[in-house]
């Protein structure tokens, strides 16, 4: 049986705070404790909060580009930020951008995000390593605990031809981000011969029903889901640019 833990989180997160020990209070507070096997998904916002990621869009001085591209209402200081956080302007419709960021991430705004914040004027940008982010929380959190527990860190996204979001996983540690099943059988004895599995935007997608979109739960423990070892992190999900239909 699978099982979705919500772990609430009354404290507002600080830049520098030790995100592992608030989790680990969380846990307790919420009756639970890691086990072996246990995935823990924390939401990217807590964990960009933490490691200070945060820029005051007061101390923004938008560029000739970001002026042209906010001309339709949007804030030029925030379409700055997305362009610095863009390695690369996937697509675009005036101050609308989807960006390609440093690690190979395609998401709306460069995953350059204003809701949830301290201050109005804030905005919170992605870790800079999320797997690197991942990595480290699980080493705290296993060393803590004595259990072996994997982490994905989520996000929300948009999709082509789908309205709404849904979550998918930006940092991942401690299994198997994709499972290939080419060679395996089906149910019927038939052999796969493509087919793999996204594991780590599966569970950051079944973590987002008890996460949402409102802050206050910065993490959920999902049980029961067996998962493969591997150490590729959630950027060994990226599809191939040249595979890539929407690059």
């Amino acid at each position: 049986m699978i099982q979705v833990v919500p772990i609430p989180l009354a404290a507002r997160i600080r830049p520098g705070d030790d995100l592992a020990a608030l989790l680990l209070g969380a846990i307790a507070d919420a009756g639970e404790a890691l086990a072996d096997g246990d995935v823990l998904v924390v939401a990217q916002k807590p964990v960009s909060k933490a490691e200070g990621r945060i820029v005051d869009l007061a101390d923004v001085e938008p560029s000739p580009e970001a002026l042209e591209r906010a001309a339709d209402g949007g804030d030029p200081r925030v379409v700055e930020v997305i362009l610095r956080e863009s390695a690369e302007v996937v697509r675009s419709r005036g101050a609308f951008i989807i960006g390609r960021t440093a690690q190979g991430h395609v998401l709306g705004s460069a995953g350059v995000d204003r809701s949830n914040q301290d201050a109005p004027d804030h905005v919170t940008l992605l870790p800079v390593d999320p797997d690197a982010s991942a990595r480290g929380l699980r080493d705290a959190l296993c060393a803590a605990t004595g259990a072996d527990v994997a982490i994905v860190i989520s996000d929300s996204i948009g999709r082509p031809f789908r309205r709404g979001t849904v979550g998918v996983a930006i940092g991942a540690a401690g299994f198997a981000t994709v499972v290939e099943h080419a060679g395996r059988p089906d149910d019927v004895g038939r052999e796969f011969h493509s087919t793999q599995v996204h594991m780590a935007d599966q569970l950051a997608s079944t973590a987002e029903l008890a996460l949402g979109p409102s802050g206050g739960v910065p993490a959920v423990i999902v049980r029961g889901v067996v998962l493969e070892a591997g150490a590729e992190g959630a950027t060994g999900g990226i599809i191939d640019r040249d595979k890539d239909l929407f690059a």
